[in-house]
């Protein structure tokens, strides 16, 4: 009888991607919240994950401010105050095109036009920049 032993190589990994728990983010956001009382209650706050990877969190902080009673003041109508949420206070970066897909699929849903209106969302990577000592460079040229 013979045997044949497979051999598999796994090549290292040139980056450690793991996704946050939505329990874990829905946490951080609360301690975001009470740390910064009212801050999403101010449609001009703007908030920001430079190194999204499934889009959780920067979803958290759209529902908090999507469903703030003052923000739905100013905007009443649904359309355009998540369109504005979107447009104006919220931002991230995606260290990878999988990831920044990934993480656009889940913020923005399918809607094609939400995709073309929104450029607050880059592929960029914060973390090399970060370790360059040019992260705000990156931001800047990203954001404005």
């Amino acid at each position: 009888m013979r045997q044949f032993i497979l051999q598999l190589t796994i090549p290292p990994q040139k980056t450690n991607q793991i996704f946050t728990p939505s329990r874990v983010v829905r946490q951080m956001v609360d301690a975001l919240a009470c740390e910064n009382p009212g801050c999403f209650d101010d449609a001009t706050h703007t908030f920001a994950d430079l190194y999204m990877k499934s889009g959780l969190y920067i979803t958290e902080i759209v529902k908090r401010l999507y469903h703030s009673d003052k923000i739905k003041a100013e905007y009443p109508n649904d359309a355009e105050r998540i369109r504005h949420i979107l447009q104006h206070q919220v931002y991230g970066m995606a260290p990878t095109r999988i990831i920044y897909l990934i993480a656009t699929n889940y913020i923005l849903g399918f809607d094609e036009s939400m995709k073309s209106e929104t450029k607050n969302f880059v592929q960029a990577d914060a973390s090399q920049a970060a370790k360059e000592g040019k992260l705000a460079e990156l931001v800047k040229k990203c954001f404005g």
